[in-house]
């Protein structure tokens, strides 16, 4: 098995488009590359940001070869409307060098089976061999994995190396208490932006999947990196930790709603990323309140981090966003 690539702030892609609302595959690369280049740790590719269920099969893997064969660390989402398109897919990032998987359970048909659910995991995970994986835990798809049935798959599948939760705080702690507590080797990762402080400091994750990192990356990492200094006891660490998603909060709330994709793909044009204008449903916009409250939180935060970052850091501040 290859080494763990589920560690640091990893930002889950979205997928540019064309003005013919086709994969803008060149842009998915570039920004893929600036944000490793800035320190993320690696990137995913068509969780629920990438639009998976607006693409077609070969859309997706196409993504996928391109972000391998950039040199790009991808861990690579496997939704799909049934179980052999999941391992499919899973097969295929094997086979084309992606470092890891990231697995959400069946949707669509008997989602509240265990049985169902536990052939549907076996299913993907044998697809891969070996290729590091984790179970993507979210309340939105109707099923919640259970310590008793990831245990169970884990005891055929060495290569399930931990848990990536969307939940809340509680399902977080839930995760700490009874998946990942119960064995050091196991990963847990914060998968939804409002709990990257919960999820390091008191849940013991150590990476974070990210949505609004891919508008703010630097201050997304300077979050995570406080926070994993608060983790090991640095007071002054976790004071402005606190501090900083706090006033991140209200962008990354984004992340909880049905429209995240709208949000953060305008939030991104904002900053200069005009490749990420349109989306492959045409319909699909934010309204114009919605916009013009994303930019107004965008600026207040803006405004804010330089100033913060003046105030608390002094002339590292300037190194910082250099």
């Amino acid at each position: 098995m290859t080494a763990n690539p589920f560690t640091g702030t990893i930002p889950a892609l979205m997928t540019p488009c064309t003005a013919e609302r086709k994969p803008d595959f060149d842009a998915l690369v570039r920004k893929g590359k600036q944000l490793v280049g800035l320190g993320m740790s690696g990137v995913v590719y068509c969780g629920s940001m990438g639009d998976w269920p607006l693409l077609t099969d070969e859309e997706r893997m196409t993504g996928v070869e391109r972000l391998a064969a950039a040199g790009l660390p991808v861990i690579v989402g496997t939704g799909a409307q049934n179980t052999k398109r999941a391992a499919a897919m899973a097969a295929h990032a094997k086979q084309c060098g992606a470092a890891g998987l990231m697995i959400i359970p069946r949707v669509l048909s008997r989602g509240s089976s265990v049985p169902a659910q536990r052939a549907h995991f076996d299913a993907v995970l044998s697809a891969a061999v070996d290729l590091p994986s984790v179970i993507y835990n979210s309340p939105y798809y109707g099923y919640e994995t259970r310590a008793d049935l990831f245990f169970d798959i884990r005891s055929r599948h060495a290569h399930l190396v931990g848990f990536k939760e969307f939940g809340g705080a509680e399902s977080l702690r839930y995760a700490a208490e009874h998946i990942t507590g119960s064995d050091p080797t196991l990963t847990l990762m914060v998968g939804v932006d409002t709990q990257v402080f919960h999820g390091f400091v008191n849940c013991g994750a150590t990476g974070a999947i990210t949505g609004i990192g891919n508008v703010l990356p630097r201050e997304v990492l300077h979050l995570v990196d406080l926070c994993e200094r608060a983790a090991k006891g640095d007071v002054p660490a976790r004071r402005r930790a606190l501090e900083l998603e706090q006033a991140l909060a209200a962008l990354s709330s984004f992340d909880e709603g049905a429209d995240l994709v709208l949000h953060f793909k305008y939030l991104m044009t904002l900053r200069g990323d005009a490749e990420y204008a349109l989306h492959f449903n045409e319909t699909d916009a934010l309204s114009p309140a919605q916009a013009q409250y994303a930019s107004a939180q965008l600026e207040l935060f803006e405004t804010w981090y330089a100033g913060w970052t003046r105030e608390t850091f002094g002339d590292e501040a300037r190194g910082r966003a250099a």
